[in-house]
């Protein structure tokens, strides 16, 4: 929606007999959009991989718009701390989100927030899509994601599973490939990193981002058995994916903009077609792929039916694994 600046009424006085002519108002000049700094709210912390993502698309937003997109970082309650800020923020485009996986999870994780993710939250665009890798500690004997199920089915309970936390995409990838692939694996939930553990041996796999484990995979420190996504990621081209032994599996960590539920549309479509150009050019398409994605070109329906179903599938894992946060 345009913010219309109010017209200056004036009077034209004729120099021959100082007539006064009546009020003409001048036509409104539309106010451009943006006309001043973008707030860009993300939930977790500086340096890890959703803020990289949202300062990589902030900062092409403002060469391309001509105004400051600022990140914020509010972290807390796996993202909902800030998730529930720009829910309640003014719905004029001035605050965006960055939305992640997490925020489809927590759906169902967390019982008592103040907000409801798909309801107060409008979405955007996509920013990006990326697999997990499934790392094992080359100790461990199964060299092939067939070999970890009979494995895992012949020794159950003997598999520690490290993640990030209870209900972080970590957990509930390695959950639902438990369940699908109908095997017991113990779950080792670490607030600070899990990876000199997985190295060590003490834990045995994890289903990971791939540019955290892919130098101790390419010096052979950790075994790649699959990636998570549909189909096998450039990062790691000879490495299958999970669904080629177990159909229908997929787990794809994410991430987009999200505004104010009631943001005008008018605003909405503009910044979805800046951030779905700036997808398209070589030297973000690059930046991503150095995080081990690709980008998530879609409409704001598109991606809010991504939200819709992601939320419902991440829902079902939840209270199937009866998984619980403090």
């Amino acid at each position: 929606m345009q913010l219309m600046k109010s017209s200056r009424r004036q009077f034209l006085n004729l120099a021959t007999g100082a007539i006064a002519l009546p009020f003409v108002p001048r036509p409104a000049k539309a106010e451009s959009y943006p006309s001043r700094p973008v707030r860009v709210v993300v939930g977790f912390g500086p340096g890890v991989t959703p803020d990289i993502s949202a300062r990589l698309m902030a900062q092409r937003l403002s060469e391309r718009l001509g105004q400051q997109f600022v990140v914020e970082n509010r972290t807390g309650s796996a993202g909902n701390v800030g998730t529930e800020l720009v829910a309640k923020a003014s719905p004029d485009g001035y605050t965006l989100l960055l939305i992640t996986t997490a925020n489809a999870i927590n759906l169902t994780l967390y019982d008592h927030l103040n907000f409801n993710f798909i309801h107060d939250i409008a979405p955007v665009a996509g920013i990006s899509h990326g697999p997990l890798v499934v790392a094992v500690n080359p100790a461990l004997p199964a060299k092939t994601i067939a070999e970890l199920i009979a494995y895992a089915k012949a020794n159950p309970g003997k598999i520690n599973m490290a993640s990030a936390g209870d209900g972080t995409i970590q957990h509930v990838s390695g959950e639902l490939f438990k369940m699908m692939a109908n095997v017991d694996m113990v779950h080792i939930p670490y607030r600070s990193s899990y990876v000199p553990d997985l190295l060590s041996g003490q834990v045995q796999i994890a289903f990971n981002p791939i540019p955290t484990l892919i130098g101790y995979i390419r010096s052979g420190q950790l075994r790649a058995l699959a990636v998570t996504g549909a189909r096998r990621a450039p990062a790691l081209p000879d490495v299958p994916t999970v669904s080629e032994t177990v159909p229908g599996y997929e787990a794809v960590s994410w991430y987009g903009y999200g505004a104010p539920r009631n943001t005008p549309a008018e605003r909405i479509e503009k910044l979805n077609a800046e951030i779905n150009a700036a997808l398209t050019e070589p030297t973000i398409v690059a930046r991503l792929a150095d995080l081990g994605a690709e980008p998530m070109t879609m409409t704001p329906a598109g991606f809010d039916q991504l939200l819709v179903d992601e939320s419902e599938k991440w829902g079902k894992v939840v209270k199937a694994a009866n998984i619980k946060v403090e």
